[in-house]
């Protein structure tokens, strides 16, 4: 994955993450007809996800998947240039406190 991962991506890392799933649970949840929509396929592809080989079949993000997600997170929280930051005050705050 040498591109930006798209909004879906991010979406079903982030869900990955949040607690444990087996191939069941994510297949209900992020299984797709539409060739369009193929998040899981790609995930696969792209070495993001893993599935175990334990009776539950769990899934699981690959410290790939996780880098991938958290460099996307860190991303979306920096400040865009000639956009207001709206956390500036409490960032003043925080530096006048320390």
């Amino acid at each position: 994955m040498s591109e930006q991962p798209s909004l879906i991506m991010i979406q079903f890392l982030a869900w990955m993450a949040d607690r444990p799933r087996n191939y069941s649970q994510a297949m209900e949840a992020w299984r797709s007809s539409c060739p369009r929509l193929s998040v899981w396929e790609d995930a696969i592809i792209d070495g993001l996800i893993r599935i175990e080989s334990d009776a539950g079949r769990t899934v699981r993000l690959t410290a790939r998947g996780a880098a991938v997600l958290q460099a996307a997170q860190q991303q979306s929280r920096a400040p865009i240039a000639g956009r207001p930051d709206f956390n500036e005050p409490a960032k003043a705050r925080d530096r006048a406190s320390a």
